[in-house]
Parts: C-alpha cells; structure tokens; sequence
C-alpha cells in the first residue's frame, strides 16, 4: 500500500514541480522513476530496488503480466485522448511547411532511424524500424513548457506547436500498425498470411473504432447517456473497445481507441470540451503513475546496454542530422529564413506517447521472445530524455544565437471582439501589428475571422491561453468587453504574461461618475465606458487620422476630441510608423513633426 501511495503522490509532485519550474513532466517522472527503480540498488543494503513494478517471487507491485495490462489500459486512454485533439479542418487548414513536416519530415526519420539503429546496434530490421516509427513523435506536453518562455515570431512557433499536435496522434497510429506487422511475423514469418492478417488487425480495428465512435456519439447526440454519467461512460466505453478489439484480433486495440477518438473528435459534440478535460485530467494522473513504474521497471544491465559509443552515435544521428534533413525538405520554399529553420531543426523533443507506447511493445515483444526487444525501451527513452534535456536548457539560448528571439513584443491581445474591438482590430493589421481577438461569442468570433483578423475562440477563466505557445510574441493588454468584472479579471490574470509593455481596460460607469483611474490604468478615455464606445462606432464606424505638427498641436487636437462626444483618440504614429496606444488624458508623448493621431468617430478635424 505504501508504494502505490507512493507512486501517486511522487507522480504529483512530479507534475507541480514541472509547472513550477516550466518543464516537461516527462522528465522529474522518469527521473524519479530511475531514482527509485534501478538507481536505488546502488545505494540500498540489499541491492534491490524501492519500487520494483513486478512481482519476483518476494516483493512487487504487479503480479505476472498484470503490469502489462495495467500499461496497455492506460496506453489506451492516452491515445483516446490524443485522438480527441486531431480535427480534420486543422490537419487542412495547416501551412504547407507543417503538413510536410509530419509527412516528409515523420519519413525521413523512420527510414534514417531505422537503418542507423539497424547498423550501429545490429538490430533486426523490424525491431530497427519500430524504434524509428517510436522516435517520431514530438508531443504537445513537451513542446510548450520549452517554447512557453522564449518569445518568437508566430510563424516559427506555430510550426513547432502544430506539428507537435498533430504528430501525436499520426505517428502513435504508425507505431500501433509497425508493432502489429512485427506481431503478425511472429507467427507467419512476413509470408503471404502475415501480411492478410496484418490487414485484418487494421480492417478490425478501423472498423471497430468507427461502430463505436458513431455509437457513442449517437448516444450521447439523443441523451440516451444522462450528463453525470458521460465520463465515466466514455471512460468505460474506451476500455470496451479496446478489450473487444483485441478479442477480435489479438494487438488491434490500441488501433480500434486511436481511430475512435480521431472519429468522435471530428463530430460536432457539444459535451466535447467537458470530455477532453476530464481525460486530460485523467491521463495526467495515468501518466504520473504509468512513467515513475516504467522508469522504475528498468533494470541496470537494460541501463548499462545504452552505456556506449554507440548510443551517443545514435542520439547524435537523430537529432543532428535526420532531424535538420527532414525539417530543411518539409519547409523549402515556405517563406521560412534559413535562422527559423535552424530553430526548428533544434526544437524536436521527443514525449509521453513515444515513451509510454515504447515500454508497452518493450514489454510486449520481450515476454514473446522477439530478438533485440530488450533495446526498445532504453534506446527509446534515451532518445525522449536527451532531446527533452537538450531543448529545455539550450532551446532560449539558441534562439538568441540564431536571431529568433524576439527582442521586444509588440503583438497586441484584445479581450472582446464586439464591432468597436474589430474595428480597431482592422486598422492595427493594416499597419503591420499583430492583433488576437480573445472571446466566447461563437458569433464574434466568426465576424472577426470573416474581416481576416486572426480571433480565438475562448475562455478567459481557462489556462488555455497561458498555455499558448503561438501567443509569445504579445506584449499589450487590451480589455474591450462590456463586463466590469470581467475586464478588471483580464488585466489581474493576464498583464504578467500579455501585457509587459502595456495593459489597459475600458473605464466603468461608475467609474465616469467618480472621474476616472489615473491616466495609466485607462483605456483611451475616462469618458467613455463600452456602451459609449459602442455607439459611437455604430454611428461612426470611421478610422481617421490627422498629421501633428508639434507637442502643443498635439495637446490642442486632443483637447478638441475630448470636447467632441462623437470621437475618441486611439493612437498615436510616429515617424518610424510605430503604433502607440494612447492612455486616457496622457500627453507625455515626446511629439514630432509629422508624427499622425488616430481617433474612431465623428470626422471633424
């Protein structure tokens, strides 16, 4: 009992300590893991480990194979859930460079993978290439605790972020169907019949995941599943396929959840949102535990195997030169500089779906004898904890090396997308700055995108947009909606992170009875609240600019807008065409002739 306690507990830990200090988990998990698995009998009276996840005759946590099918289980949850993420419409709408980065570049590695693993350690091809297919993945939970501090151009970061995302899923289903055709050889030796019973795990498997998808939505769609229980029954209902699938065709499972979730994922499920936080909370927890056991499970003679030449050879092969060749294929003529290039090329920490699906078909393909499989977890994990280690410690580093690190974030965040927010919106993307429209009106949000304005759909109470790597280049803080609260709450939560440079709000009406904040904390006017702001874009939904001769020309053309209940200064440009955002009743801008105020309204100067 102490040891499960244990686990859960360290794995918790784990997973603040990673938060705190903006980090993969994967990596306190699996070093934890070590520590008190193969590590530990170094230092303990009697050589065995703290935490042995197998049953050896004295002590154990898992009897016979009841470790493995604890990992296969969770395997399966976590894919689900990663099959939830992948939508059609992303995998469409991408850029060309990330398209090609999870076909070409997912190519380059597997072959080059393999035939380096074949060759540096003798492995037989198909153990080879199940390493390669492994070593594919780049993961989301990976990938954002590295990007998440160092500020870049969008371009580059939505590359990594998406091909991250959408990688997950794709190069977990090539894993499954690599395992599966080296499970069918066991028994038919790569002949005729193993390849029609490789097709029938993935027809099986296709097939079921489909049923079931469809059945599950169904149910869900005509509340035929009561709301209290739709988690739990999702939960369940994962579990039954992948157990049904396997009794159909024994290792089609992982398959059969794989395409169950890609298939529920790209249904319009309103409940969908509520399911994917709940495995995502739950495939935290199975990770936690899942990582520190198979961390632990390792043995020394399995550690000491990768104490080599060798591994270092091959680490270097995968990251050095495979994974700059696939980026440099997958990105030529995409309008990308060369330094971008070579950022991305950098960045490829490999996650928690490579590792975990490694120790599954480690532990699979050892207990039927299958030659070399001892290598697959080690080698694996080797890989996932030197890319991981490598990117979160030199990832910002080389970014200032390269000339990627954006020196100053001058991208502006707008929390609202009402008329007034898009309005303003427009005019700021006209002249080359970067805006993102924050709201949870679907309506909004949809007008917003019509106007070609770049606009995401959600909610401000979440951690969602902290968590967004694409964001990093935002250094101002506007908030434009009309809920005091929900303003006050926007620049509270939000300034740290989006509004180093700059974070305003709309004034309250109560506000404008007491005279307004001081001028710092304002939002272009003390005598406009969002109502007044509203109307007066629906009169005068103009954008108008006027050329400032001096500080005092300034200072008398503001006095005139303010005299004016029609208008309401917004910028100010500058002769480098620099956009400043004006503060209510703040003059301290240094004027030059030329220099151009913009106000929004009644056209009169």
């Amino acid at each position: 009992m102490l040891e499960l306690a244990g686990i859960v507990i360290l794995g918790i830990i784990a997973q603040w300590v990673a938060w705190k200090f903006k980090i993969p988990a994967i990596l306190p998990l699996i070093l934890i893991g070590l520590f008190v698995g193969p590590l530990s009998t170094l230092i303990s009276n009697d050589g065995t480990k703290w935490l042995e996840p197998v049953w050896n005759g004295e002590e154990g946590l898992f009897p016979g194979e009841k470790l493995f099918n604890f990992v296969s289980l969770a395997i399966s949850i976590i894919l689900f859930e990663g099959g939830l993420t992948l939508k059609k419409e992303e995998v469409l709408n991408v850029g060309p460079a990330i398209g090609k980065l999870i076909t070409i570049g997912s190519l380059v590695t597997f072959i080059g993978g393999g035939i380096s693993a074949h060759y540096i350690f003798n492995l037989n091809w198909a153990i080879s290439f199940l390493f390669s297919a492994l070593i594919i993945v780049t993961g989301p939970t990976v990938i954002g605790p590295i990007l998440r501090n160092i500020p870049l151009k969008k371009d580059v970061s939505a590359v990594l972020k998406w091909e991250g995302i959408l990688i997950d899923p794709i190069g977990a289903l090539v894993a499954v169907l690599v395992f599966e055709f080296i499970s069918v050889g066991q028994g038919y030796e790569y002949t005729k019949d193993a390849l029609i019973e490789f097709g029938k795990i993935v027809i099986i498997g296709v097939s079921i995941g489909f049923t079931s998808a469809y059945a599950l939505y169904y149910s869900i769609k005509f509340k035929i599943i009561p709301h209290y229980l739709l988690n739990v029954v999702v939960l369940a209902s994962v579990l039954a396929v992948f157990v049904l699938s396997d009794l159909f065709a024994h290792e089609s499972g992982l398959l059969a959840v794989v395409i169950m979730g890609m298939v529920l994922g790209n249904r319009k499920v309103n409940e969908l949102k509520e399911i994917l936080y709940f495995k995502e909370s739950l495939s935290i927890l199975l990770i936690s535990i899942l990582f520190i056991l198979l961390a632990a499970n390792i043995n020394m003679e399995d550690m000491l195997l990768l104490y080599r030449w060798e591994t270092a050879l091959l680490f270097a092969i995968v990251v050095f030169v495979l994974r700059p060749i696939g980026v440099f294929l997958s990105t030529a003529n995409s309008g990308l500089k060369l330094n971008e290039k070579l950022f991305i090329s950098w960045v490829g920490p490999r996650g928690i779906v490579a590792a975990g699906i490694a120790s599954l078909f480690g532990l699979k393909l050892m207990m039927i004898g299958e030659p070399g499989a001892e290598y697959i977890t080690p080698l694996v994990f080797m890989i996932v904890m030197g890319t991981v280690l490598l990117n979160a410690t030199t990832a910002r580093l080389f970014a200032k090396i390269v000339g990627v690190f954006l020196k100053s974030s001058d991208g502006i965040i707008i929390i609202g997308a009402s008329n007034f927010s898009r309005l303003i919106a427009s005019y700021l993307k006209k002249n080359n700055r970067r805006v993102v429209l924050i709201d949870n009106n679907e309506d909004h949000i949809n007008k917003a995108k019509l106007l070609g304005l770049e606009a995401i759909e959600g909610n401000i109470y979440s951690d969602e947009l902290l968590e967004d790597v694409e964001l990093n280049d935002i250094g101002y803080l506007l908030a434009l909606t009309g809920g005091v609260a929900l303003n006050e709450y926007a620049i509270e939560k939000f300034t740290p992170i989006f509004g180093t440079k700059g974070a305003f709000r709309v004034v309250s009406a109560d506000e404008m009875k007491e005279g307004g904040l001081k001028p710092s904390k304002n939002l272009f006017t003390h005598k406009d609240d969002f109502l007044n702001l509203s109307e007066i874009v629906r009169d005068f939904p103009l954008i108008n600019e006027v050329v400032v001769n001096s500080q005092d020309h300034y200072k008398k053309i503001l006095e005139e807008i303010d005299k004016e209940p029609q208008a309401i200064p917004l910028f100010l440009k500058d002769n480098n065409e620099e956009i400043h955002i004006i503060s209510s009743l703040d003059t301290s801008f240094k004027i030059e002739k030329g220099n151009i105020l913009i106000y929004v309204g009644k056209t009169f100067i």
